[in-house]
C-alpha cells in the first residue's frame, strides 16, 4: 500500500501507525498497529476515537493484513472481530461492509487495499462537503459551542462540527468557540483545545455544566455537535452530554446543529431507543488517567453508570448538516432519513 498521512492515521512501509489520542495534549505518540488485536485495543482504549477514523482504521488494517499474506478465512474473522470493537459507531460497520465486498473477491488483495485507500479520500472529501455546507449556517460575529472533538483527529480531514467551525473562521464569522470539557474522558479539554489552537482559532475551555450559564447569559449563537449513528427518523446518538446541550439550546431558542457524513446515517435502525449504548469502565469515572498518571477520588467499592454516548431525539435539532447537504426538521418529518443518502 502506498503511505499516506491524516492528522491521526499513518501508513509507512506497509505499517499502519496511530497517533496516542490518550495521550495528547502533552505528548505525541505514534503507535505501531501491526495486528487485530493491537487495534481493537486501541480502539476500546480510546487511543483511537472519533468514529469515521474508526472505520477506517479498522479498513486499513485489513487492507495492509490482506497484503501482508493473511488468507481469506482468516480476513473474514478478522474483519468480524474488528466489527465487534465498538457498538455504537456505525461508521465502522459501514466501512466494513465494504470491505467485506471486496474481501469476497477473487482478487481480493488489490481489492481491499484499493477500497481502504477510496475510504480514506471518500472521508476527506465528505469532510469539506459538509464543512461548505454548515459555513454557510454561520452568522458573523459567532460565538460558537461544541462538544466532544470533532476535528481532523477524528476523521481523515478536517473534521465534521470542527470542520464547519474552521470553514466558517476562515470566512470571518466566528468570533470565538466555547469548547466543552466533555467528561468523564475530557476530549474536549485536551483534543478539541489542541486542535483549535493549532489552526488559531480562538477558543475558551469550560466545565460541561457551564454551558447553561452561557446560554442564559446570550453568550451562545449556536451548538454545533457531531454524531455516531443517525437513526432513520432523524435521532442522533453522540457523546454523553449532547443530549442535555440539545434540551438547554431548546429552551434558550438556540440553534443545536448536528454535523455528519451521510456514512453515520443508518436507515435500518428506526430510532434513538434501537441504538446500542456502549457502557464504559467504572474508572473513567472514578478517577482521570492520562500521560500525566492516575488519579483516584472516588471510594473505590463506588457504584458507577459510565454510558459513552446519549441519544438526542430529532425535534430537538435545528438541522443535520451532511455531506450531500442541509437536512431541515420538516425534511425528517417527510421520511428522509428512511432512505439510504448519497
Amino acid at each position: 500500500m502506498k503511505n499516506l498521512t491524516t492528522t491521526s492515521l499513518r501508513v509507512r512501509e506497509n505499517q499502519l501507525w496511530i497517533l496516542d489520542q490518550q495521550a495528547l495534549p502533552q505528548q505525541s505518540d505514534w503507535l505501531p498497529c501491526a495486528d487485530v488485536s493491537a487495534l481493537v485495543d486501541h480502539i476500546r482504549t480510546l487511543r483511537v476515537r472519533g468514529a469515521p477514523l474508526i472505520g477506517l482504521s479498522a479498513s486499513l488494517l485489513l487492507a495492509l493484513l490482506a497484503e501482508g499474506g493473511m488468507p481469506q478465512p482468516q480476513l473474514h474473522q478478522a474483519l468480524k472481530t474488528l466489527r465487534e470493537s465498538r457498538p455504537t459507531a456505525v461508521n465502522l460497520m459501514n466501512n466494513l461492509d465494504r470491505m467485506k465486498v471486496a474481501l469476497e473477491q477473487s482478487d481480493f488483495i488489490p481489492k481491499l487495499v484499493n477500497e481502504a485507500l477510496r475510504l480514506v479520500d471518500e472521508d476527506k472529501a465528505l469532510c469539506a462537503s459538509i464543512a461548505d455546507h454548515g459555513a454557510g449556517l454561520v452568522k458573523p460575529g459567532s460565538c460558537l459551542l461544541t462538544h466532544c472533538n470533532t476535528g481532523g483527529l477524528a476523521t481523515a480531514g478536517v473534521g465534521t462540527a470542527l470542520g464547519v467551525i474552521s470553514r466558517a473562521y476562515q470566512q470571518g464569522n466566528v468570533q470565538q468557540v466555547w469548547v466543552d470539557e466533555t467528561r468523564p474522558l475530557l476530549q474536549g479539554g485536551r483534543l478539541t483545545a489542541w486542535e483549535l489552537g493549532e489552526r488559531g482559532i480562538p477558543y475558551q475551555l469550560i466545565c460541561d455544566s457551564m454551558a447553561a450559564s452561557l446560554m442564559a447569559l446570550g453568550k451562545v449563537d449556536a451548538i454545533w455537535v457531531g454524531a455516531d449513528r443517525i437513526a432513520a427518523n432523524g435521532d442522533v446518538a453522540n457523546k454523553i452530554g449532547t443530549y442535555s446541550l440539545a434540551v438547554l439550546a431548546k429552551y434558550h431558542g438556540i440553534p443545536f446543529y448536528v454535523a455528519a457524513p451521510h456514512t453515520t446515517h443508518d436507515p435500518h435502525c428506526p430510532n434513538g431507543a434501537a441504538i446500542s449504548i456502549e457502557q464504559r469502565d467504572p474508572h473513567e469515572v472514578t478517577g482521570v488517567s492520562g500521560s500525566f498518571g492516575s488519579v483516584q477520588w472516588a471510594p473505590l467499592n463506588a457504584n458507577v453508570y459510565n454510558p459513552a454516548f446519549d441519544v438526542t431525539p430529532a425535534a430537538l435539532i435545528s438541522g443535520w448538516v451532511l455531506d450531500v447537504g442541509v437536512v431541515m426538521p420538516e425534511q425528517v418529518s417527510e421520511g428522509i432519513f428512511q432512505t439510504s443518502l448519497k
